[in-house]
């Protein structure tokens, strides 16, 4: 319920924020009309779904952190218009209800395609995009206005822009962790760790771009938009076919993974059940982003060494074979992954799930673990999840890690994920 009323009352304050600010805007008028249009029209385009919808923000990318910004030009169209101050040499009075208003309905007006599609949480992207531009106004319009920069020219200006623009996206990136916590209910510090490892990639190209608008509007007026908006638009592009490159082997991954169970060598479904729930106690664990994609591409491939024996393990349960033959077919599924061209760090972790687990990778132990729980839950009662979470630990110590057992116990209990192989 804490995460619940987290998103809401975010929510509610950018709700809050839109409808204050268009109040006022109403009762004062729109200032400067033809500059709000232009920059009300690059916020606009560059809202618009030119990236996969598979990689919307906050969503867990299926293989690495990828872009945490799905709209690089409308963030950085937002933000330079947030901190212009003049226009074409004049000063400019449009204030924060303004600068909030204009972004908020051009980011609503970019987004309608996504909206119509059903395609990701939108919704929570605009509440990231009315908060953090509404600090960056807040930061910078009521002290420009009251002449508190006149004296600053020059580098110490540029500098000026540029930090209050990073103080900006550390804010983004802060709120972005916020959401996905209270949607998903995963840890909040491993969540805000991975934004702000984000933030050097497209967050400083973003920083980057909006100061330049922003000194170019000053100095040569609005014919500037168009031309420093084309580099972070083919950006934008170019970040489309990554994102599709990226979605195109991930489902290669998940096909491959599907063969173990066409084959008849594992039950339906194992190898998806057992990268969730892995990936749920990796987070748990707070293993950063690039460990867990390697921990769900393992989980999903850990059992495909079964294609390489002559007769199936009864049900594919190999966590009651003898430690020899678990390593064998351990060993079997790396060198078959290894041809897949994935990773040398997927194919080590499949290698060595079947190690002592002090000699294993925090991945391997953590694919052993729920490789067994669901194997001993699967077609047991209602009772069964207990049972195998019980077996689990009397094994802990000796065959299982007892830190990944108990952060198993933990995300079954708190997020009730699988407790049954039906799950």
């Amino acid at each position: 319920m804490t995460g619940r009323r987290g998103l809401v009352a975010l929510r509610a304050a950018a709700g809050l924020l839109v409808a204050g600010c268009l109040l006022v805007t109403f009762l004062t008028g729109v200032d400067q009309r033809p500059m709000a249009l232009a920059f009300g029209i690059v916020v606009a385009v560059g809202e618009l779904p030119l990236l996969d919808p598979r990689l919307l923000p906050d969503e867990t990318p299926a293989d690495g952190p990828g872009p945490r910004e799905r709209a690089p030009l409308g963030a950085a169209g937002a933000l330079a218009y947030a901190l212009v101050g003049e226009h074409a040499g004049h000063p400019t009075h449009h204030g924060v209800a303004q600068v909030v208003v204009v972004v908020a309905a051009a980011s609503l007006l970019g987004s309608v395609p996504c909206l119509a599609r059903g395609e990701g949480p939108v919704l929570d992207h605009l509440v990231r995009r009315v908060l953090a531009v509404g600090f960056a106004a807040v930061c910078f319009q009521p002290l420009y206005t009251r002449g508190v920069f006149d004296d600053w020219c020059g580098p110490a200006y540029v500098l000026l822009l540029l930090a209050l623009l990073v103080l900006t996206v550390l804010c983004d990136a802060v709120l972005a962790a916020a959401l996905a916590c209270s949607r998903t209910g995963w840890p909040f510090a491993p969540l805000l760790r991975d934004e702000l490892r984000a933030v050097p990639g497209i967050g400083s190209a973003v920083c980057a771009t909006g100061t330049v608008m922003a000194l170019a509007v000053a100095v040569v007026g609005l014919w500037a938009l168009p031309v420093f908006s084309v580099p972070l638009l083919l950006t934008q592009l170019s970040l489309r076919r990554y994102a599709a490159v990226r979605a195109t082997y991930r489902q290669t991954i998940a096909s491959l993974a599907r063969a173990t169970e066409i084959a008849g060598y594992t039950p339906a479904g194992h190898a998806r059940r057992v990268a969730a729930l892995s990936q749920s106690v990796g987070r748990d664990l707070r293993l950063p982003e690039p460990e867990l994609t390697v921990l769900e591409y393992a989980a999903l491939m850990h059992d495909i060494g079964q294609l390489s024996l002559v007769d199936p393990v009864p049900a594919g349960a190999t966590a009651g074979l003898a430690a020899a033959e678990q390593r064998r077919i351990a060993l079997l599924g790396g060198a078959v992954v290894r041809q897949t061209g994935a990773s040398a760090q997927v194919a080590t972790v499949v290698e060595r799930q079947a190690d002592p687990y002090p000699e294993q990778p925090v991945a391997a132990r953590i694919v052993r673990v729920v490789n067994a729980y669901d194997e001993k839950v699967r077609g047991s009662g209602p009772g069964g999840a207990l049972s195998a979470l019980e077996e689990l630990r009397l094994g802990a110590g000796g065959e299982y890690a007892p830190e990944v057992v108990e952060a198993l116990a933990r995300v079954l209990t708190k997020g009730r994920l699988t407790l049954s192989s039906g799950g």
